[in-house]
């Protein structure tokens, strides 16, 4: 078969083979193409070496960060491609990177230190596919099984356990048999892989299309136990109560693979009943309940997301999320959502309300979830008329109090929240004259 590749992908094939030697595209950007899917990125493997590379593209802006590994950058207006040389890796000491690397001739050779057999695919214009390790069949087959011993690869590089999930989540194939035993028996290993790389592997499993699928397969094989061993005590934990036709865990997964595909959320839903085991109590009637398992969860999921190195801004995004996930009365009044509206923000407001209507989808098929959509009308009717709903959105502010003539002091705070209150009830109070009359009838001077 003849792939179609971009032009900017052609022109350093072709400026490598005018040249004399090998050029292939490779990995990723293979798999995608046989699977039908326009890769996101191409990377190109080759026989020449860095320095070689950096003279066939001299009149080309190329980046040399990755050269002692044999890799240079050829960067272009369309797109930039990582060109790398064929490489023999030695030893793996730290189950992260080889002890050296040595150039090769051979592109078999280059393809057999890779990961898995879908992922160790070449291609050239004159040469065609080169898949010396069946990728090609194992695409058609469904499965993801490592390039030689499992056990080999894995120990070579420990996060390629939980990037065989993640792939096994993002095209929803099987992991093979042996692959599967060796993923389950060297799990433990993850624990020495830093948090920032298991962290990019869970957020692609999150923002995958069913991220159920991955994370179930992460508490088969014993990864939860290592990289979110908070996770586990929901496993099976039976909620007791009649309003829940799942158990912890599988309303989680429920609630994760239905809410939009953004990180905030997809964390939010998988953290946002985390802390339910340590707050489960049982009443008189035998039903359970959970008090309280929000701002416990809150606890938790500051606790998880520090640990994997996650940005400050996201943190507090899924935090505001799960603190307020319960507030789904559907006796809400307009002041109760403007006091929502401020707590979460006005660009999370949105996604807390998807958040709190799936979470309730999930609990049993009779939930009733109609009133969420008179809520997002309101609260889009609040925002569009610009309707107050913080202390610096009134009319009026501290100093036009003071020159009143109202003495600077703890009056000033007491006054204003005066007039949030009524303004909350009362958006159309929300008018300097008005605001001054009800500070002069309230508050004698």
């Amino acid at each position: 078969m003849i792939f179609n590749l971009p032009d900017y992908v052609n022109v350093v094939l072709n400026r490598l083979k005018e040249y004399g030697f090998d050029g292939y595209i490779v990995g990723g950007s293979v798999r995608d193409i046989l699977l039908g899917k326009a890769p996101h990125d191409y990377d190109v493997t080759t026989n020449a070496k860095p320095d070689e590379i950096q003279e066939i593209f001299k009149d080309f802006k190329t980046v040399s960060v990755g050269k002692e590994f044999g890799t240079i950058v050829v960067v272009q207006d369309e797109g930039s491609i990582e060109v790398t040389t064929y490489r023999i890796e030695g030893k793996y000491l730290d189950g992260r990177k080889p002890s050296e690397v040595t150039f090769s001739n051979k592109i078999e050779e280059d393809l057999s230190r890779r990961d898995f057999t879908i992922n160790s695919m070449a291609y050239s214009h004159l040469q065609g596919l080169i898949d010396p390790f069946n990728g090609r069949q194992d695409l058609g087959l469904k499965i993801i099984r490592t390039v030689g011993n499992p056990k080999e690869r894995f120990a070579e590089d420990h996060l390629r356990i939980l990037r065989g999930v993640r792939f096994a989540t993002q095209l929803g194939f099987k992991i093979e048999d042996e692959t599967y035993t060796a993923s389950r028996k060297m799990s433990y290993s993850l624990s020495n892989i830093s948090n920032e790389r298991v962290r990019e592997e869970l957020f692609k499993i999150l923002l995958s299309r069913k991220p159920s699928y991955g994370i179930r397969l992460m508490n088969e094989l014993e990864i939860l136990d290592i990289i979110l061993p908070e996770l586990k005590p929901t496993v099976g934990f039976n909620q007791q109560n009649p309003y829940h036709d799942k158990n912890v865990f599988d309303h989680t997964l429920c609630v994760v693979d239905n809410v939009s595909n953004v990180l905030e959320i997809r964390l939010a839903a998988l953290f946002h009943d985390i802390g339910k085991p340590h707050t489960f109590t049982i009443d008189e009637k035998g039903i359970g309940h959970f008090y309280d398992h929000d701002y416990v969860g809150v606890k938790m999921t500051k606790e998880i997301l520090t640990r994997l190195k996650c940005p400050n801004d996201l943190i507090k995004d899924v935090l505001l999320l799960i603190g307020d996930h319960m507030t789904k009365s559907r006796d809400m009044k307009d002041k109760g959502l403007k006091r929502l509206i401020s707590r979460v923000g006005e660009h999370r407001i949105f996604h807390l309300m998807e958040l709190q209507k799936i979470d309730r989808m999930c609990t049993n098929p009779l939930a009733d979830v109609d009133f969420f959509e008179e809520r997002i009308t309101n609260i889009t009717r609040i925002l569009d008329n610009h309707e107050a709903y913080e202390k610096n959105h009134l009319a009026i502010d501290g100093y036009d109090i003071i020159n009143l003539g109202y003495v600077q002091g703890n009056i000033i705070g007491e006054i204003l929240d005066y007039l949030m209150e009524k303004v909350l009830s009362n958006p159309e109070l929300n008018n300097k004259e008005k605001l001054i009359e009800l500070v002069k009838n309230k508050y004698k001077l």
